[in-house]
């Protein structure tokens, strides 16, 4: 299967016709559509569904349009690392990690590096622990960050500093809205929208004292963006971190902490035995300086 193949593949996933691809790829449609017969013949597989007007994917072809886009990032990466100049720090830093506040810390390192080394460019992916560590066990990603409950066994990892506060956002008329903190005997028969981490970690059911099971979750998510706009809209009161979404004082919005307090740390990860590239080794130096200053500066203070 080569590369070329691959990359035709996804030029037909992409635009649905023969035609459109054959264009965007500057080749005949006769080639396209041979080269594609061999590739099904290669596989023993049918990879599309050819209709009048549109060409779709089978599930095998949505199986191999996933590897396969995953095969092409992964050669690009490795031919801009290999290719990057000796001379100078430049090239790109793949990383993944999930919304949260504490992200700050890593996003000031980055701008610091950005003063010193503007030819760094970052790609950020965004998602939860199972998408991180998929991507990063894949060389998809240089580095991710996962928040606790997480097993960090398999990655070399720095914890970094501070913490996010679990809670519950919610509309001020609700009667969730009403209450200072959230206990656990509070979210019984009420919707909520609640991380697919929160559910699948067992942190909620080990904070709640009882099983999820027993919640009424209408929702999940990864990101926090939509389900800000389903608690807007009363579809349910969302269990997320607290810093994510801008509240301000005219907002119908609120935050309130779980109670007792279930906090989340967070730590940066990365293979074990991964050969940095002259920037993402750069990268994991000023972290770990800035981790250093850090705890000196704590332990100037105390």
């Amino acid at each position: 299967m080569e590369l070329r193949v691959l990359r035709y593949f996804l030029a037909v996933a992409r635009e649905g016709t023969i035609s459109g691809a054959a264009n965007f790829l500057r080749v005949t449609q006769p080639a396209l559509s041979r080269q594609l017969m061999d590739l099904e013949a290669e596989l023993g597989k049918t990879l599309f569904i050819r209709g009048k007007r549109k060409i779709t994917l089978t599930e095998e072809g949505m199986l191999l349009r996933k590897r396969a886009e995953e095969i092409i990032d992964l050669v690009e990466k490795t031919e801009a690392e290999v290719m990057a100049s000796d001379e100078e720090i430049s090239g790109d830093i793949y990383f993944g990690g999930g919304e949260s506040e504490g992200m700050r810390f890593l996003v000031k390192v980055m701008q610091q590096i950005q003063q010193d080394y503007p030819k760094i460019r970052y790609h950020i992916f965004s998602g939860n622990s199972y998408d991180v560590t998929e991507r990063l066990d894949k060389g998809l990603i240089d580095f991710g960050t996962l928040f606790e409950p997480v097993a960090l066994g398999k990655y070399d990892h720095v914890r970094l500093p501070g913490a996010d506060i679990w809670g519950v956002l919610t509309r001020k008329d609700t009667p969730l809205g009403g209450l200072d903190v959230i206990r656990p005997e509070h979210l019984r028969g009420i919707p909520l929208v609640c991380s697919k981490q929160m559910l699948n970690e067992n942190g909620l059911s080990g904070w709640l004292g009882y099983d999820c099971d027993k919640l009424k979750i209408v929702a999940t998510f990864n990101l926090i963006n939509t389900p800000k706009l389903m608690v807007e809209e009363g579809i349910g009161s969302a269990i997320c971190f607290d810093r994510l979404v801008n509240i301000t004082h005219d907002s119908n919005l609120c935050f309130r902490p779980l109670e007792p307090r279930l906090k989340a740390g967070m730590s940066l990860v990365w293979k074990k035995y991964q050969v940095f590239s002259k920037a993402s080794g750069t990268f994991l130096e000023r972290v770990q300086a800035a981790l250093s200053n850090t705890t000196n500066a704590s332990n100037g203070g105390s």
